[in-house]
């Protein structure tokens, strides 16, 4: 495999974006979605699509990664330190941002005990302390292992790293709860979790497919892959054999189809684009981690007070709609951190 950079990075910036976009809708779709049977079924049915559409959007930010990162040889305490510190220390701020808020939601009360409080918030940051912070420490454990993995994809033939993508998803398969009984009891967890995507994340971005008409084969794939995950998962909520949210799992064969093509999509695509539009993208890019981050604080409280969510109007309007807002707000509010004197830059993501 080549040891270039990926080609055009304009498509790695397009795509950085959509994911984000993506998540941030993602999130807005959680609330019909969990209200199934008692929520109208035409809106839940709307927010299962919208959750199908943008289910890529964590795979996406760990192929990226893995687009950008694997092909480059490092110094394993300068990299770690390096990674690390951009993550943790924002993750950190953040954390406690939402540690805050689930005080001032009085989910969380602090009496006189200073201990029983740190205690409480050190459980909140061991665990997590808002839904969406569970990418971090996902991300955090990857970080150890790029550079191992990348040491691999480095010298490894092609073939090498197709054979280990193909392991990867056959454990991936057998692993799913509708084939578990065929899982035999050789241990392959050494193939499983989101490390499969950041070296399908380099493969992709790095190899050129002299196949006919591949864009409209992938776009076909993704259409393909939004009726798999939608149906299936309604089919799964009134199947109580399996989990409902089966489909839903980023590490699952339909997300990885809907993944990988959205991936291929946006590489093959060049639009042609005002260059004011071109700024607002690497202005946003500059601040994706920290927008992701704090994306969720500014959906609560557009939630309440402002309801600013999905009862709006017809969901497949005010999903998108919301998710734009909350996208919108969170942006200067980051670059608004960013600027504090002296933390701004370490705090801001």
């Amino acid at each position: 495999m080549p040891a270039a950079k990926p080609g055009n990075i304009d498509w790695i910036s397009n795509l950085r974006l959509i994911a984000l976009y993506a998540v941030i809708i993602l999130h807005c779709t959680a609330p019909l979605l969990m209200g199934y049977g008692k929520v109208p079924m035409n809106d839940w049915w709307m927010a299962d699509f919208l959750n199908a559409l943008v289910r890529f959007a964590v795979p996406a930010f760990v192929m990226i990664t893995g687009a950008l990162l694997l092909h480059r040889e490092y110094e394993i305490g300068d990299f770690l330190k390096k990674r690390l510190t951009r993550v943790v220390i924002p993750f950190l701020f953040w954390s406690l941002v939402y540690v805050w808020y689930s005080w001032y939601n009085e989910e969380i009360t602090f009496g006189n005990d200073a201990w029983a409080n740190i205690k409480q918030v050190l459980h909140l940051l061991k665990y997590g302390s808002s839904y969406h912070l569970w990418y971090v420490y996902m991300l955090i454990g990857l970080y150890f292992f790029i550079p191992v993995i990348g040491k691999f994809v480095r010298n490894a033939s092609e073939k090498e790293i197709l054979y280990f993508l193909i392991v990867w998803f056959a454990v991936m398969l057998i692993t799913q709860p509708y084939l578990s009984r065929y899982n035999p009891a050789v241990d392959m967890h050494y193939f499983a979790g989101y490390a499969g995507y950041l070296v399908l994340g380099h493969y992709l971005a790095f190899k050129d497919f002299n196949v006919k008409h591949l864009r409209l084969w992938m776009i076909l794939l993704f259409i393909f892959s939004i009726a798999l995950i939608a149906i299936g998962s309604r089919w799964l909520i009134s199947y109580k054999l399996w989990p409902g949210t089966m489909f839903y799992e980023p590490v699952n064969p339909a997300v990885l189809m809907l993944s990988a093509s959205i991936f291929i999509i946006v590489k093959l695509t060049v639009p042609k684009v005002p260059p004011v539009i071109i700024r607002i993208r690497d202005f946003a890019g500059k601040y994706n981690y920290g927008i992701y981050l704090g994306h969720a604080l500014v959906l609560y409280f557009l939630d309440d007070p402002f309801g600013i969510s999905y009862k709006l109007c017809t969901p497949i309007i005010a999903i998108p709609l919301t998710a734009l807002i909350c996208f919108i707000i969170t942006l200067p509010l980051v670059w608004l951190i960013n600027k504090i004197p002296f933390l701004g830059k370490w705090i801001s993501g």
